[in-house]
């Protein structure tokens, strides 16, 4: 999202810095704001831009989109909060890749973590102090939320 606040961009730099190193060990590509994620579902296609998209199929290498992640993170903003909670939810949802689908808040302390179980249904998570530990299946990764949030003093980090 351009002209993105301080908040947003602290967060998204935050977990891409955390996530990248896991990345490169699964041998993942992770993209921030950029690159488009493309879903097909009937007869149309449609493009979002997540904060940060996580593309672990190798043979998912077009060069202006994505069409197999395994990640999606969207911060949440004020003008975009409605269609990252329902329209992109439900969107990304079309994606049989997709593993798990990440929801960061910019003005408090909560993730919110919808992830794919082995039966095919969605389940949801909420995370909402420093030492809760969000598990990234995708990636075998741990964070905690501290770490996620750690730049952002004025939340009660610490």
């Amino acid at each position: 999202m351009g002209g993105a606040s301080r908040a947003h961009g602290l967060l998204a730099l935050s977990l891409s810095a955390l996530l990248l190193p896991h990345a490169r060990r699964k041998g993942c590509q992770l993209f921030t704001a950029d690159m488009k994620v493309r879903i097909d579902h009937d007869s149309g296609s449609w493009f979002y831009y997540p904060d940060l998209v996580l593309a672990c199929d190798p043979t998912d290498r077009e060069p202006m989109y994505v069409r197999r992640p395994c990640l999606l993170v969207e911060v949440l903003s004020p003008s975009t909060e409605h269609i990252d909670t329902r329209e992109k939810l439900l969107a990304y949802r079309l994606l049989p890749s997709l593993r798990e689908y990440l929801l960061l808040r910019q003005d408090s302390l909560q993730a919110d973590l919808y992830q794919r179980a082995a039966d095919g249904r969605w389940q949801h998570q909420r995370l909402t102090a420093p030492g809760d530990v969000l598990t990234l299946e995708c990636l075998g990764a741990h964070v905690t939320l501290g770490e996620i949030y750690v730049d952002l003093a004025d939340l009660s980090v610490a």
